[in-house]
């Protein structure tokens, strides 16, 4: 398992490198410059948008606007707010958190053109159902040439939907927060995959009912989940508030120095924000026009505003809120902890005696919901690769990997998605830049459209 999981991590490492950081920082600020912040002019719009008041049942797609908006936060607020946070201030300090923010400014424009693309160009599976996603918005809008382009972002994203961070994450939270304190201290492999075992039941009663399903269930859970987790993390600032201004002062000026960690490796310190800020919102990865390529509508440029709120929601709030809470507390220098573990001592340390139960409740939905939604991603890759008949091949693919996650090491496990999505970034960039100009003239059209009406 060392020489696998040090294969991932250098493949990790130089796919990470600058060209991946200039296609996804460089194509933010391209998108947010090239359309002149045009989609953030109509944030009043989108949240109209997500309420329902343009929803129609008769529009092609298969769940409404919010239930997609829920859908791909279900698969992006989960772990990657909880424990990659941890991850990014245990490997780069309270200078990566700025880095994350920056990534994910500019990846709501990333969002907005990439969904926006998503329902602009769907395509029809072998089935003839319309599909969504980078796969089918490089093959209907760039051509049958672009083929190979599509098949490899299929190829990635079918590794890249795995729900092995997840599984994993589960399993040590279970252990820390609830067996250990308990003085039941068991660590072996035989308890990791029986709680492996217990994760994938429940998530295959949910993956084998479909999107309709997972829409339904993600919708329900993901307000409540984002509701528990937000008050819980004001009242430990709360109970630190003392800290909060000079944490935020810590982040901004760690960002420039990365003195914290990286002894003044700056340039490396982006990189660590980019690469947590790409598995907390995916904004460029790609995951998420997928879900919003499934949304009941004729305008393409309204999943779009929509899908631009995501990034806000998961990065800008949740995961600022995560630092926050792990720099208040002081749980970020102890050194020997990282990913949920890092938290829950956070938690533990402001909320004693309930506050590692909070975190194991906020845990489990936010890591369910997620495994929910990368379901959905990894059998619209297999569809699209060998058809849609054999798409729910992928449910048991992916029941196998939770049992890998549940067993397999953090470091491990976060070089294997770090892989994946770093080549799942090429493909939905580089075809989404390539459309752009398509993007923009229909929001062009969209937007004056709206302003008529107003």
């Amino acid at each position: 398992m060392s020489v696998l999981e040090r294969f991932f991590q250098d493949a990790a490492n130089f796919i990470w490198g600058t060209p991946l950081l200039i296609l996804l920082l460089g194509g933010g600020v391209f998108f947010m410059l090239y359309s002149r912040f045009l989609p953030f002019r109509y944030f009043g719009h989108a949240i109209n948008v997500l309420r329902g008041k343009y929803d129609d049942p008769s529009d092609p797609g298969d769940i409404n606007h919010f239930q997609a908006l829920s859908g791909a936060l279900a698969a992006t607020i989960g772990m990657g707010n909880i424990s990659g946070v941890a991850v990014a201030i245990a490997m780069g300090g309270p200078g990566a958190i700025f880095w994350m923010w920056v990534s994910a400014f500019f990846g709501m424009a990333t969002k907005f053109f990439t969904c926006t693309l998503s329902v602009m160009y769907r395509g029809r599976d072998s089935a003839g159902k319309l599909q969504g996603g980078p796969m089918y918005y490089i093959r209907e809008g760039l051509g049958k040439k672009w083929m190979p382009l599509a098949s490899f972002f299929a190829v990635a994203g079918f590794f890249g939907a795995t729900p092995i961070f997840q599984a994993n994450q589960i399993v040590q939270a279970t252990k820390d927060i609830l067996f250990v304190p308990n003085g039941m201290a068991l660590d072996n492999i035989y308890l990791d995959l029986g709680l492996g075992v217990f994760i994938a039941i429940l998530v295959a009663l949910v993956i084998f009912g479909g999107i309709t399903r997972i829409g339904s269930v993600a919708s329900k859970l993901v307000p409540s989940m984002v509701l528990l987790y937000v008050a819980s993390v004001i009242l430990i600032l709360m109970v630190n508030y003392g800290e909060v201004w000079s944490s935020l002062v810590l982040i901004l000026t760690d960002a420039f120095t990365a003195d914290s960690v990286l002894g003044g490796a700056v340039g490396a310190l982006i990189i660590t924000g980019a690469r947590r800020a790409a598995f907390s919102n995916e904004a460029g990865i790609g995951t998420a026009p997928m879900m919003h390529g499934a949304a009941k509508t004729k305008e393409p440029v309204r999943e779009g505003l929509v899908a631009m709120l995501g990034p806000a929601i998961d990065t800008l709030v949740i995961c600022t809120m995560t630092g926050l809470c792990i720099l208040v507390t002081g749980a970020w220098k102890y050194g020997d902890l990282n990913g949920i573990s890092l938290t829950a001592k956070a938690f533990g340390d402001s909320l004693p005696g309930v506050g590692p139960y909070i975190l194991a409740l906020c845990v489990l939905i936010f890591a369910f919901t997620t495994l929910f939604g990368f379901a959905y991603y990894g059998q619209k890759c297999l569809s699209f690769l060998i058809g849609a008949r054999y798409a729910s091949l992928f449910n048991y693919w992916y029941v196998f990997l939770i049992l890998v996650g549940s067993v397999a090491t953090l470091q491990g496990v976060v070089a294997f998605i770090d892989v994946a999505y770093g080549l799942m970034a090429f493909p939905t960039m580089i075809g989404a830049i390539v459309l752009a100009p398509k993007a923009l003239k229909a929001a062009k059209v969209y937007f004056s459209g709206v302003e008529a009406d107003e």
